[in-house]
C-alpha cells in the first residue's frame, strides 16, 4: 500500500515539475490525496478485519477449551464412581473372607 502511495505522489510531483497547467497540477494533487486517503481507509479496514478475526478465533478457542474441560470433569466423575464401586466390592470381599464364621447357637 505504501508503494502505491509513493508511486502516486511521485507521479503527481513529476507532472508538476514537467510544467503542466495549474489545473493538471491541482488534479494530480487531488488524485494523490485521494489515493492516500483510500490507502489509509483500506489499511484501517484490514486492521479491523484482522482484529475481528482474531477475536472470533479466540472465542472459538475458549469455547473449545470449555467443552474439553466439561468432558474432562465428566470423565473424572465417572472414574471416581468406578473407583468407589471397586473399593466397595473390595471391602465386601475382604469382609466376607475375614469375617468369622457364624456358629450355630
Amino acid at each position: 500500500m505504501r508503494k502505491m502511495l509513493i508511486v502516486t505522489v511521485t507521479a503527481a510531483a513529476g507532472l508538476a515539475l514537467a510544467g503542466c497547467s495549474e489545473q493538471t497540477r491541482e488534479n494530480a494533487e487531488q488524485t494523490a490525496q485521494s489515493a492516500a486517503e483510500d490507502i489509509g481507509m483500506t489499511a484501517s479496514d484490514a486492521a479491523g478485519d484482522a482484529a475481528r478475526a482474531a477475536g472470533e478465533a479466540a472465542d472459538r478457542g475458549a469455547a473449545a477449551l470449555d467443552r474439553a474441560a466439561d468432558k474432562a470433569a465428566e470423565a473424572a466423575s465417572r472414574a471416581g464412581d468406578r473407583i468407589e464401586e471397586g473399593a466397595d466390592k473390595a471391602r465386601q470381599r475382604i469382609h466376607e473372607e475375614t469375617a468369622p464364621d457364624a456358629k450355630p447357637s
